[in-house]
């Protein structure tokens, strides 16, 4: 049956519809042609099964200690955030011998809890036309070029997604149209898809939860969604298979100077082996792309420097799928307070937020009560007289520290910038921080134009960076319909299949060669979730998890979605762990405990 619905996108698109009756799929199926309507079709075949697992930690580890002056890295790039992994793919395929250290894990911090939009900034291109302000309007301009590149080197785990805008003024029809189409023009060959009008009829058809009293229609434009950790990791196993020497749970603790006073390298600690012993790290230049954290970093270099973060909490929070369409996010340009929140349907639930209120900087920060339910007052407005919202509802809750900063060379030290800052102290160490996900890739690049010239390294396979066009780990051999052949050759669910094609890309053959009976449907974590205990194995071999939380939260999203049915499942993720990393039972104690007190700061 499959061959003959095959003959075109549309009647693939209808008939799997049709077939699967799981909206979620037909949803994810329209969203990836959209973003990817030039890709050619393909009669779908699987990919081969990947047999090689990347370098391991340990060989990583060793690379490090013997990095010594005579042997130095060219550059050593401090936290694996989406900037860190950024650069050290930037650097590495341009051929300079590259090591990244993270405290945590890949994602670990803010990159795991965005919005999950790659956008250009809509609401920055008002901002811009009302205060005649051309940085703004620059920022914009850059997101949206990163857009299209973001969605070109990952199209697994990015999206074009629409968001509707409410209207319940006649006014605002043109103001927000107007709005829309420069948008679309800033965008230029770029456009996702053109922005466009809805009447009050299609509004509600199409998102009909919305309240309705005084709805005068909607329109609509286009931005990206993704999937942040998981593009995070795609980053860093992309990097290590070219060459770069990456570790997760390793901290910097000194900076290495010369007699002069310049950086040449770092001291670390491999928080993973328990071991408190010093590991020194040589290397011609030295960049902390620690986020909101820099600035510990930079007081290591000098305990004098003034702070240049100025971090505020985004809170955002889970409900189930029945508050949004699962077609369309909603974005309210308006609030209460005048700030922006969203409603977006991801990986089969809804996120709504984000907050943008003053915080201080912390490792595992709680969603305050009063942001939560700020977000659920919000949404009430918007579903009254269509949906209870209760508090109960939220499946999980996380909050962000969204890291603005100032310039410290600035004569205004209260000026901030949205976009992102690399500056260099007296020691020659470079910090880069402040942007967003969306321009990951351009600061990288930038980062690594600015480090070559200013400590004259040698770059032998590329002077500029290529990373435009550079698929990433799990990008090469997918394509649109790979989900119809892990549908036609596994015995998976439609759910399933499109989750391990949405996130591992052409990697999900090596997710289900882990799977111990093939007769049979691959055994879940959750009932109501589709990840794979087979998807532990593959975390463990192939992308560097080493706990339970990098596994229920970076590795696979449960903890992001559910953190109940994460708390259900953490058993089985430290017993199938503890059997592959040969867990004591002392360490399967230490990993429950742990675990449970990083659950609830995502809203246990």
């Amino acid at each position: 049956m499959f061959r003959s619905v095959l003959s075109s996108q549309k009647r693939a698109l209808s008939a799997l519809a049709a077939v699967t009756t799981t909206v979620g799929i037909a949803t994810y199926y329209s969203s990836s042609l959209t973003a990817h309507a030039d890709t050619e079709f393909k009669h779908p075949t699987l990919p081969p099964v990947v047999n090689t697992a990347p370098r391991s930690r340990q060989h990583m580890l060793n690379n490090m200690k013997s990095a010594t002056p005579e042997k130095p890295y060219d550059v050593v790039i401090i936290g694996g955030g989406a900037t860190g992994t950024g650069i050290a793919l930037d650097a590495v395929s341009r051929g300079l011998k590259v090591a990244l250290l993270e405290r945590d894990d890949f994602s670990s911090g803010t990159s795991s809890k965005s919005t999950k939009l790659v956008h250009g900034g809509v609401r920055y291109l008002e901002k811009a036309f009302w205060s005649l302000d051309y940085s703004q309007y620059a920022l914009v301009k850059e997101a949206l070029h990163e857009r299209s590149a973001f969605l070109t080197v990952a199209p697994h785990l990015s999206f074009a997604l629409p968001i509707l805008i409410p209207v319940y003024t006649w006014w605002q029809l043109p103001y927000f149209w107007v709005g829309c189409k420069a948008y679309d023009l800033l965008a230029g060959s770029q456009n996702l898809a053109s922005s466009y009008l809805m009447g009050k009829k299609r509004t509600t058809e199409v998102f009909p939860m919305l309240n309705d009293t005084g709805l005068k229609g909607s329109l609509v434009y286009y931005d990206g969604s993704q999937n942040d950790s998981r593009m995070n990791v795609s980053l860093a196993i992309t990097a290590i298979e070219k060459g770069a020497d990456i570790l997760n749970h390793i901290q910097v603790v000194e900076l290495i100077k010369d007699n002069n006073g310049k950086v040449n390298g770092v001291v670390a600690q491999d928080l993973e082996s328990g071991s408190k012993t010093n590991i020194a790290i040589s290397s011609k230049s030295v960049i902390n792309a620690t986020g909101p954290y820099c600035d510990s970093i930079r007081q290591l270099d000098d305990l004098a420097a003034s702070a240049i973060v100025a971090p505020s909490s985004g809170v955002h929070i889970v409900l189930p799928s029945y508050y949004s369409s699962p077609e369309i996010g909603l974005l309210d340009p308006a609030t209460s307070d005048g700030r922006v929140i969203f409603f977006l349907p991801w990986q089969g639930r809804t996120i709504a937020g984000t907050t943008d209120t003053p915080a201080k900087v912390e490792h595992s920060p709680v969603p305050a009560e009063e942001d939560i339910e700020f977000i659920l007052n919000e949404i009430r407005g918007y579903m009254k007289g269509k949906l209870e919202v209760r508090r109960e509802d939220v499946l999980a809750a996380w909050s962000g520290i969204r890291p603005l900063v100032r310039d410290p060379k600035a004569k205004n030290t209260e000026s901030l910038v949205r976009n992102h800052l690399i500056t260099y102290s007296d020691s020659g160490m470079m910090t880069i921080s402040g942007g967003k996900w969306t321009t990951y890739r351009q600061m990288a690049e930038e980062a690594v134009d600015s480090i070559t010239e200013t400590f004259n390294l040698a770059t032998p396979l590329a002077s500029k960076a290529i990373t435009a066009n550079l698929k990433l780990v799990g990008a090469e051999n997918w394509n649109n319909f790979l989900f119809i052949s892990l549908l036609q050759n596994y015995n998976l669910t439609p759910d399933v299949a499109k989750h391990l094609s949405s996130n591992y890309g052409d990697r999900a053959t090596t997710v289900l060669s882990f799977v111990k009976e093939k007769d049979s449907h691959p055994a879940l974590l959750d009932e109501n979730y589709p990840y794979l205990e087979a998807e532990i194995d593959y975390a463990v071999q192939y992308e560097y998890a080493t706990t339970a939380v990098d596994v229920l939260c970076r590795r696979t999203r449960l903890g992001f979605l559910d953190v109940r049915a994460a708390k259900k499942a953490l058993p089985k993720v430290i017993n199938v762990m503890g059997q592959q990393l040969n867990w004591s039972n002392e360490r399967k104690a230490s990993e429950l405990s742990v675990s449970l007190e990083y659950l609830k700061t995502m809203g246990l």
